[in-house]
């Protein structure tokens, strides 16, 4: 389908969405109906756009009426009421069932050429808090160990000594400088 693809057809198919969607308003038909009534008055006359504007009927009545109207008059008519809609409603125009299917139809692989996001690599599931924690735990073992006052923590060189191998090249270095004295 295409955008000069029967509009005549495709009015008959939008129509029920058209009558039950809540945005097709009151002001919304009072302003289609003018601008079909002033800028294509062989679609719709004086007579019939004052029909279509009668305040008394409501609203989803005169919308079922204008479109069956707007239907019987054929191809021409149905075009500029879709350009009307386009031009004054486009949430409404590009929410209809037949621009719907358009879309669906022009690329109908959309689906499979959207990009796969590449997966997250985790070492493990536990997130980043766990991790965190874990950090933080032996940073302050290393500052104690670094920064003691005595010989309080003599027991944790042989952990420190495999911790500092994992955390940097830096700490193993000056871990290695702090041994030697």
């Amino acid at each position: 389908m295409t955008d000069i693809d029967d509009h005549h057809q495709q009015l008959q198919r939008d129509a029920h969405f058209l009558c039950s969607d809540q945005r097709m308003d009151t002001e919304l038909v009072d302003t289609l109906v003018l601008q079909l009534n002033r800028i294509y008055p062989q679609i719709l006359s004086d007579k019939e756009a004052h029909r279509f504007r009668n305040l008394s009927v409501p609203t989803k009545v005169r919308l079922a009426e204008l479109l069956k109207h707007l239907h019987g008059k054929g191809e021409e008519a149905c075009h500029e009421f879709y350009r009307g809609l386009h031009i004054h409603a486009e949430d409404v125009y590009s929410s209809l069932p037949s621009r719907v299917i358009q879309r669906d139809m022009e690329d109908p692989k959309w689906t499979y050429n959207v990009e796969i996001c590449p997966e997250r690599y985790m070492l493990n599931d536990r997130g980043t808090l766990f991790f965190l924690s874990c950090f933080s735990f032996i940073a302050c073992i290393a500052m104690l160990y670094y920064y003691r006052e005595g010989e309080t923590l003599r027991c944790t060189g042989p952990f420190l000594h495999c911790s500092a191998a994992r955390l940097s090249k830096d700490v193993l270095i000056s871990y290695a400088e702090v041994g030697k004295q």
